[in-house]
């Protein structure tokens, strides 16, 4: 197969890795940054130049956009898609996963579990918006943070009002979290492929950080989840469309609640803490799944 990973720099992990496994597999690879594509929009034959070169004959391809190049890797992605080319995750569902409000929309209105969540415009909003959530203390975080940036926990009323006025001053869109004190600081990253969960890692934040993201020291390590936490990753994963995910679980005492769904996950820290392939197994999921759509080349 002729595999394409549109990832910005092939010398990360996660892309490094799946270059790895795709070609011990015996499959093409070609990494492609998505901004350095452009696209040719058409109803009879859509293409995609990258340096120079129409970028055809793919048979899938993997993402891998990060959170600040979302609007254009999506497009480009989307212009596969009307290509016929197979995509691991298409990119309704990444732009679904990105904006973190409507992915928690998306997931309340299929009774999946989550923290109590609050979003508002207004600062005369924020003393009833806390009431909203159980009061303080509360998590607030912006729409467009990622690993951890833009999360701040406050733990006081007079905290979360200042914190809250202070970001809608600055025009910035937030939401407001109920704390999981119960979680102690960890969460658990579920790992799906297809409607599995292959692996899962529980992430522990730093000493005095409520936040476990490992680029921000946390550390992981191999954890045993139990079948509803199993149950929930694949069907937050399963709502958002997406069919490679990272779910990030909160254990509290009414259950797994979903924190977040990722739709290009990092493969470093799940693979080193529970000792799998896990780029193997994306792969595997490939092969398994990639058919060919009908391709608006063909026509005429």
């Amino acid at each position: 197969m002729k595999i394409g990973i549109l990832s910005r720099n092939r010398s990360l992990y996660s892309t490094a890795r799946l270059i790895e496994a795709a070609e011990q597999r015996g499959h093409e690879v070609k990494v492609i940054d998505a901004l350095r594509c452009y696209m040719n929009i058409n109803s009879e034959k859509p293409q995609i130049h990258f340096k120079g070169e129409d970028l055809v004959n793919f048979d899938a391809i993997i993402p891998r956009i990060g959170a600040s190049v979302t609007f254009y890797g999506t497009a480009v992605l989307r212009q596969f898609e009307m290509m016929g080319v197979y995509t691991v995750n298409e990119s309704v569902a990444i732009s679904r996963s990105r904006d973190k409000l409507r992915s928690m929309q998306l997931l309340s209105r299929k009774c999946i579990g989550m923290p109590v969540t609050g979003f508002a415009s207004k600062p005369d909003d924020v003393k009833d918006l806390l009431d909203m959530v159980g009061g303080a203390p509360v998590v607030i975080k912006l729409l467009e943070g990622t690993q951890g940036i833009g999360v701040v926990l406050a733990e006081t009323r007079k905290a979360a009002e200042s914190v809250i006025e202070a970001f809608m001053g600055l025009k910035a869109n937030i939401m407001v979290q109920e704390y999981i004190k119960e979680a102690g600081g960890a969460d658990i990253r579920c790992f799906v492929i297809g409607d599995k969960v292959i692996a899962a890692m529980k992430r522990q934040g730093a000493e005095g950080e409520f936040r476990s993201n490992l680029h921000r020291g946390g550390s992981a390590a191999l954890v045993k989840i139990t079948p509803e936490e199993r149950k929930t990753a694949v069907a937050a994963a399963k709502i958002m469309g997406l069919g490679v995910a990272g779910v990030d679980l909160l254990r509290s005492d009414r259950g797994p609640l979903v924190m977040e769904v990722n739709s290009s996950p990092g493969l470093e820290g799940i693979e080193k803490a529970t000792g799998k392939d896990i780029a193997g197994m994306i792969i595997e999921y490939i092969e398994k799944n990639a058919v060919k759509k009908p391709s608006l080349r063909n026509k005429g």
